[in-house]
């Protein structure tokens, strides 16, 4: 049966598609995404303090990956949210739980393979609930006109079959490569719609893990959903022309091209980190007398700190910690902010860096 944006559509072709989907366009932009991939996670894994990207980017990611769904928060909001949810808006407390959704999904990469049942578990994290798979139809439309764009299909035998083959096609052997694969999996997640909600965030967490199982990412830290934010229009509109028209090849190549730029925007962002915290780590010498690599790293991996962080990370008493942030604050690297009843002090120059 042809497909028809008013009717369920349980006829969704199975993986893989019946197309070539390594056309020679497509293999050749795979070299430029490989290399670009390989070189983003050997300068990853050699940083001295990783801790710094696995905190700051999946907050990041987390911003940007709820922003699409139109759950809008400020890095500020979330950051200051991640320490204390004091006054944290509803939308801050949804994005972290993205943050909490993409950690317990790699938290299981290599223990057992990724599957549906993966992506059910990620997505109950996102919501904050378990709901399952859904069984019933979605509105997937113009809500003021209602008119659709599609209808994901619903019957029960329907998304049974579609998703066993979905996580059949990630864990087959198949000579694909990755990043083809993950673009496969990606528009067919996104058509099957198997929850009443989270279903691209959670779509865009699995490709992450995908990418990690795969052996591609050794640290969960390629943020796509920057590059979906800027491509938004492009993006619902290649989707659709896989649906109605089979175009895997725009699709892939536009799957391809993010993993790309990505990883060299990524690069960029990790070279102004390193520079922030040399910067960071001269400040404190002036403030403390010496290179306190603690107060450092603490500054760096938590750009919203409290007087109880340096406390616990650097073995020092209260007036200690204080008169070091207070220091820090009057030299200008630090900016102090009370919410509540707590005091937070923030990486000023982290956050600039982050925020660009």
């Amino acid at each position: 049966m042809a497909w028809h944006p008013d009717v369920r559509y349980d006829d969704l072709p199975l993986l893989p598609p019946r197309v070539e989907l390594e056309s020679r366009r497509v293999l050749k932009a795979t070299i430029g995404a490989r290399d670009a991939l390989a070189r983003f996670d050997a300068r990853a894994r050699a940083l001295p303090n990783p801790t710094v990207l696995i905190n700051a980017i999946p907050l990041l990611e987390a911003q940007a990956s709820s922003e699409i769904e139109n759950i809008v928060t400020t890095t500020d909001e979330l950051f200051s949210a991640a320490v204390t949810d004091v006054a944290a808006t509803p939308a801050a407390r949804e994005a972290l739980r993205y943050r909490s959704a993409l950690r317990r999904g790699y938290e299981q990469v290599g223990r057992r393979p990724l599957t549906a049942n993966t992506a059910a578990e990620v997505c109950a994290v996102i919501r904050g609930h378990d709901e399952g798979f859904r069984r019933g139809e979605v509105f997937i439309g113009d809500p003021a006109t209602r008119r659709r764009v599609y209808t994901p299909p619903a019957g029960r035998e329907a998304m049974d079959r579609l998703l066993d083959n979905w996580s059949a096609f990630l864990n087959e052997p198949t000579d694909l490569d990755p990043l083809v694969r993950m673009a496969a999996a990606h528009y067919q997640f996104e058509a099957i719609h198997p929850f009443t909600d989270g279903n691209g965030r959670t779509g865009r967490i699995m490709n992450v893990l995908m990418l990690c199982d795969a052996g591609l990412l050794h640290l969960p830290l390629l943020y796509l959903s920057r590059y979906i934010i800027e491509s938004k229009d492009e993006y619902y509109r290649l989707l659709r022309t896989v649906t109605a028209d089979g175009a895997w090849e725009d699709w892939v190549l536009y799957v391809i091209e993010g993993v790309r730029a990505t990883c060299v925007r990524t690069s960029e962002l990790i070279d102004r980190i390193e520079d922030v915290q040399a910067t960071v780590l001269d400040d404190i010498r002036g403030v403390v007398g010496s290179a306190n690599h603690d107060l450092a790293a603490l500054l760096m991996e938590h750009p919203y700190a409290r007087s109880l962080d340096v406390m616990e990370r650097c073995g020092v008493s209260r007036p200690t910690a204080v008169k070091w942030l207070r220091g820090l604050v009057a030299g200008g690297t630090l900016h102090e902010l009370k919410i509540g009843r707590q005091v937070l002090f923030i990486n000023q120059p982290m956050m600039s860096v982050l925020t660009d």
